[in-house]
C-alpha cells in the first residue's frame, strides 16, 4: 500500500510538472509571434538609474556667489505733462514728471562694469545702481544692442566688486539645473530655481533671437539679472517672460552668455556690436515648407537667395542648399543660425555643413559685416546707408537702392537708383536684416505700399 502511495505521488507530481511546462511554452510560442510594444523596465531601475530630485543637488554655493554680483538698476526717467493732465490734475505747464523703473543687472568686473538688459535702461535720464551691500552708485551707459536686448553700464566703486565669469552656453544642456537670480518686485537678491527647458528658442518670428528657455521663476524686475548653472557660473541674461498677465506662468527666457559676451566685448572694443552675417537669406525647413520645396528633410536652414559679394557667395553656396551645420553645431532652424552667427565677428570663418542634390558638402565661409550685405525687393538691390548717405538725404535711416533689375521698372531706373526706400508697408527700413526678416512673410506677388526717395531727393509713395 505505502509503495502504491509513493508511487501515486510522484505520478501525480510529474503530471502537474509536464502541465505546467507545457502551458509555459504555449504561453510563451503564443506571444512570440506578436511585437513587443511593451518593454518593462528591471526592478531595480530605480535604484541603478534614480530620478534624483532638486533636493540631491546643491544649490547654495551657486546662489552664494550670484547674490553678490547681481545688482539693483533704477532708471529715472522725465516726460512733459500734457494739457489734459494740467487740467484735471493741477500741473504747471511746462512741469515735468518722474517716472522710476526697475531691473537687475550683473557685475563682469571688479571694477564695475554690469550688464543688463536694453529695456532696463532704455530712455533713462539718470541711473542708479545698488549692490547686494545696500551701496549704491549713479552708473554712466557705455553701450547698447537693442536687437538682443543687452546694455552694458558703469559704476564707479570705492572697492573691487565681486563679479561673475562667462560660463560658455553652448554646453548647457536641456534638463540642466539653472538658478535666476534678481530683483523681482523691488525684493534684493531673490533666487530660484528651475531646469533649462529649451535653448534656441525664438519669440520675434525673425530668427533673430536665440533665448535659453527655463521654467525658473523669473518675474517684473528680474529683467537683466543673471541665469547661472549650479557652480554659479553666468550662462544666461534674463531678459523676459511669456504671460498673459505680466507675471511669471511658467516660462522665462534669457540671452545666452556667449552673445551677451560677444555684445560687451564689441562695445568696449568697437563702441557698438560689430555685427557678421553669412549673405544668405532663407528659411527653417518643417514638413510643410519640405513640402512645398519637394524635399525629404525637415529640419536646417534652406538657403533662398545668396547676396551677392558675400561671404556665400564667394564659397560657392547657392539658393536650395540646406545648411545642416555651421562648425560643430548642428542646425535645425533659424534660431540655432542665428545663435551661432551672433557670437562671430566680421572676417571670422565659419565651417558650413550643406546638402545640395542629396549630398553633403562643406565650405569654409568668411563672414562680412552686415553694412555691406545686401537684399533683393523687386527687382532692386537695397542695402544699408553709409553716414554720407544719410547727411546727403538728411535721413537717419533708410536701404539705399542699387541695381534695378526690374523690367516694370526700366523707365524709372536713373530716378531709382541711388535713391532711398524709407518703409515697405509699414515696417520702416532701418536696415538689411529687419526688411529680410519681413521679406520672408511677404509673397514675392504680393503688392506693398512703399515709402522712397529718389536719386533727386524727391519723397513718393508707391505700389510695388
Amino acid at each position: 500500500m505505502k509503495r502504491f502511495s509513493s508511487l501515486f505521488l510522484v505520478s501525480l507530481l510529474s503530471g502537474g510538472i509536464t502541465l505546467g511546462a507545457y502551458k509555459l511554452l504555449s504561453e510563451e510560442n503564443a506571444f512570440s509571434d506578436k511585437k513587443q510594444i511593451v518593454s518593462v523596465a528591471p526592478e531595480n531601475y530605480t535604484r541603478t538609474v534614480g530620478f534624483g530630485g532638486a533636493e540631491n543637488v546643491d544649490f547654495t554655493q551657486a546662489a552664494d556667489k550670484a547674490v553678490h554680483y547681481v545688482v539693483h538698476v533704477k532708471n529715472v526717467s522725465y516726460r512733459s505733462v500734457s494739457p489734459m493732465e494740467q487740467f484735471f490734475y493741477g500741473y504747471r505747464g511746462g512741469q515735468q514728471q518722474e517716472q522710476v523703473g526697475t531691473g537687475s543687472g550683473v557685475i563682469i568686473s571688479e571694477d564695475g562694469y554690469i550688464v543688463t538688459n536694453n529695456h532696463v535702461i532704455k530712455d533713462a535720464s539718470e541711473l542708479e545702481v545698488t549692490l547686494n551691500n545696500r551701496k549704491s552708485y549713479k552708473a554712466k551707459l557705455i553701450g547698447t544692442d537693442a536687437k538682443m536686448d543687452i546694455a552694458l553700464l558703469k559704476i564707479d566703486a570705492d572697492d573691487k566688486l565681486p563679479y561673475t565669469t562667462f560660463a560658455n552656453s553652448d554646453n548647457i544642456k536641456v534638463g540642466e539645473w539653472v538658478l535666476a537670480v534678481g530683483n523681482p518686485y523691488n525684493l534684493t537678491s531673490t533666487v530660484t530655481a528651475g531646469i533649462v527647458s529649451a535653448k534656441a528658442r525664438n519669440l520675434s518670428g525673425d530668427g533673430l533671437q536665440s533665448f535659453i528657455q527655463t521654467d525658473a521663476a523669473v518675474n517684473p524686475g528680474n529683467s537683466g539679472g543673471a541665469l547661472v548653472n549650479t557652480s554659479g557660473e553666468l550662462v544666461g541674461i534674463n531678459t523676459m517672460i511669456s504671460s498673459m498677465t505680466g507675471s511669471y506662468v511658467g516660462y522665462s527666457f534669457a540671452v545666452p552668455s556667449n552673445i551677451a559676451r560677444k555684445i560687451v566685448e564689441d562695445i568696449l572694443e568697437f563702441g557698438n556690436t560689430q555685427r557678421a552675417i553669412m549673405g544668405v537669406q532663407g528659411t527653417e525647413l518643417n514638413s510643410q515648407v519640405s513640402k512645398e520645396l519637394n524635399l525629404n528633410r525637415t529640419q536646417g536652414f534652406y538657403i533662398g537667395s545668396v547676396n551677392k559679394n558675400s561671404g556665400a557667395e564667394k564659397a560657392g553656396l547657392k539658393k536650395g542648399d540646406v545648411i545642416t551645420k555651421l562648425d560643430d553645431h548642428d542646425i535645425y532652424s533659424f534660431a540655432d543660425f542665428n545663435g551661432v552667427i551672433s557670437t562671430k565677428r566680421p572676417n571670422d570663418v565659419v565651417n558650413v555643413t550643406f546638402i545640395r542634390d542629396a549630398k553633403t558638402y562643406s565650405a569654409s565661409v568668411k563672414l562680412i559685416k552686415n553694412e555691406f550685405a545686401s537684399v533683393d525687393f523687386k527687382g532692386m538691390e537695397l542695402s544699408n546707408l553709409t553716414d554720407s548717405d544719410k547727411k546727403r538725404f538728411r535721413v537717419n535711416y533708410g536701404l539705399k537702392i542699387g541695381e534695378v533689375n526690374n523690367e516694370r521698372l526700366a523707365e524709372y531706373k536713373d530716378e531709382l537708383e541711388g535713391g532711398v526706400i524709407l518703409s515697405i508697408g509699414n515696417v520702416k527700413a532701418t536696415d538689411v536684416e529687419t526688411i529680410s526678416g519681413l521679406l520672408k512673410r511677404i509673397d514675392d506677388n504680393q503688392s506693398v505700399q512703399v515709402q522712397l526717395m529718389t536719386s533727386n531727393g524727391e519723397m513718393v509713395r508707391v505700389i510695388m
